[in-house]
């Protein structure tokens, strides 16, 4: 090997020490700040120039804890740092296995959470304390059958999911396999919060102003805020039939509560509460931490022949010649 080669390989595997070091020096400061770690009893939480509590900023909640307690954990509501460094690294390997991996996409787009959160809970989920979502009504359970039914027609392209029609992906968005950045910006009077996932942006009027009324129902709700010390508060009521998050009806209310507890935290709490829906409410607790990444544009209807293909497949199903019947600019 050359001395010029030599140089090359030495200055790669420095490069790669280094940004291994600072991978794990990243790692054990989101350790010390994230959410269930000590808080610094003399944090003061940054305020804006009138006086709330600064929350501006991009967002980062990946987590690999996932929202419900698995089966293994059993009754265990935390993880020694033992088990944690284990199903991190199992969780990883499957993450990074092409062949095991659940998703339909491209693996190297995904970004998934690595770490669990910092007080090693085994969900996201801290009520019930079981770490599960509460069991549906029999209505509900109802709801979703005729859901499906329709969907399995297929003949309607209103029938399917949000999702699948690029119109939403629901409020709030909880860590998932991309996309997992909230954007906040605030105002004296207003607070601005927009998902990266297929850029849903809320709105929230900070005054005594009532919500909007029944007859005219939100995609993403109608949302009203107000500040709770240092943490600000939005409720959200009056979703559209068959918008509210997690199939609950459009009477859920969501209360979202987001609180500065570190320089670069902010502790993100959650409850979902529809009588209607599940038989009792619940709550996850997301800590979020603050990035100098920007936000991405999410493109979901450029190049995406999804829905466009089920609905083809259908009429195929039903009509062998359907296809032959269409005008030739329209074939695919």
């Amino acid at each position: 090997m050359s001395e010029e080669s030599r140089t090359g390989l030495r200055l790669v595997i420095t490069a790669a020490l280094l940004t291994a070091l600072a991978a794990g020096a990243a790692a054990q400061e989101r350790a010390g700040e994230g959410a269930g770690a000590a808080v610094s009893a003399d944090f003061e939480a940054p305020r804006t120039p009138w006086g709330a509590p600064d929350l501006q900023g991009v967002w980062d909640y990946r987590t690999a804890t996932p929202l419900e307690r698995p089966a293994e954990f059993g009754d265990k509501a935390t993880l020694s740092a033992e088990e944690v460094a284990q199903y991190e690294r199992i969780n990883s390997e499957r993450l990074d296995d092409y062949d095991r991996s659940p998703s339909v996409h491209a693996k190297w787009w995904l970004d998934n959470g690595r770490e669990m959160t910092a007080d090693r809970r085994t969900s996201l989920i801290v009520d019930p304390p079981d770490g599960r979502i509460p069991s549906t009504t029999e209505a509900a359970r109802a709801a979703a059958r005729e859901r499906s039914a329709r969907r399995g027609l297929t003949r309607a392209v209103q029938d399917r999911s949000l999702g699948e029609r690029c119109i939403t992906f629901g409020v709030p968005r909880l860590p998932g396999a991309y996309n997992n950045n909230y954007q906040i910006v605030q105002t004296p009077t207003h607070v601005g919060i927009m998902q990266e996932m297929i850029h849903a942006v809320r709105i929230v009027p900070l005054d005594d102003r009532p919500h909007l009324t029944s007859a005219i129902p939100q995609w993403h709700g109608s949302s009203r805020g107000y500040y709770d010390g240092n943490t600000l508060v939005v409720e959200t009521t009056n979703f559209v039939p068959y918008g509210a998050p997690r199939g609950a009806t459009s009477e859920m209310l969501l209360t979202e509560r987001f609180t500065r507890v570190a320089p670069n935290v902010i502790e993100y709490e959650v409850t979902f509460d529809d009588p209607a829906t599940w038989e009792r409410n619940w709550t996850a607790v997301i800590p979020m931490q603050k990035t100098d990444q920007p936000i991405f544009e999410y493109a979901c209807h450029e190049g995406n022949r999804g829905l466009e293909n089920i609905v083809h497949n259908a009429r195929h199903a039903e009509d062998p010649d359907y296809l032959s019947k269409l005008p030739t600019q329209t074939k695919r």
